[in-house]
């Protein structure tokens, strides 16, 4: 389906997993992509993707920490395609799975710096853009919102902010006509959870099935989501289909966490 037809999503976090799927499934759909990470090698990759769908896609090396490489981005992108229809704020940093209360104030910072700052000043450098196209803002959130074991404490810190920011956003955006939105996804069975996953088979004498039915049991659907069904999810609310949602936060996890 053509949800997204000639419509322009600057993709932040483009990596292995979500981020791929995420740019695959857009072009896809018909959108263009601008195409952000600091890893030119790996935007190129991605680029060549979108372009093999048939869709257009600009690379933009960024450093999304750093004001004026921010700023760049945001010139870059109107300058190639003269309008930005949707921002998807997809990168993330994790802090050290340890007890929050042992963790440095540097390590929290830069979890911080990735995952709230980076979001806030990428969503109001591109506000004027988005309100020009009545465009949106997707942010990448985790099920992690709903857990207190505390070797997740320091990542939930960070997306916790993170949902109370994409709530004032939607606010403070919404009589400019820019929605806001989060998703939250819980494990996604891409390359990275399966390495972990073997990881813990290894460690605990299990196989990496009986770690997965682990993972899953706490679903309703019995299975983890893959990347390409957070990606559909979170395109969805990219989509006209959406226009009336704003300031929601979309669980993609199998029916693990009910609201």
């Amino acid at each position: 389906m053509m949800l997204l037809q000639d419509k322009v999503i600057v993709l932040s976090g483009v990596g292995p997993g979500l981020g791929r799927a995420l740019g695959e499934e857009a072009a896809r759909m018909g959108a263009d992509l601008v195409l952000v990470s600091r890893t030119e090698k790996r935007l190129e990759r991605m680029a060549e993707t979108v372009r093999d769908l048939g869709r257009r896609a600009l690379v933009v090396a960024t450093d999304i920490t750093d004001e004026d490489s921010r700023a760049r981005l945001v010139e870059s992108a109107l300058a190639e395609f003269g309008k930005v229809d949707c921002l998807i704020n997809n990168a993330f940093g994790i802090p050290p799975m340890d007890p929050i209360t042992t963790l440095s104030l540097e390590a929290l910072r830069a979890a911080q710096e990735t995952n709230v700052f980076a979001p806030l000043r990428l969503s109001a450098l591109f506000a004027d853009a988005l309100a020009a196209s009545s465009g949106s803002i997707v942010n990448i959130n985790s099920c992690v919102l709903y857990s207190s074991q505390p070797e997740f404490s320091g990542y939930k810190l960070s997306k916790g902010a993170l949902q109370h920011l994409s709530s004032s956003l939607a606010t403070e955006l919404g009589p400019r006509g820019i929605r806001v939105n989060s998703v939250a996804p819980s494990y996604i069975y891409e390359d990275v959870n399966k390495a972990y996953f073997e990881w813990i088979a290894s460690e605990s004498g299990r196989t990496h099935d009986e770690v997965y039915a682990e993972k899953a049991e706490p679903t309703d659907l019995k299975r983890l989501a893959t990347p390409d069904e957070i990606a559909r999810a979170t395109l969805f609310l990219a989509s006209d289909l959406a226009s009336a949602v704003t300031g929601q936060v979309l669980n993609v996890d199998c029916g693990e966490f009910h609201s």
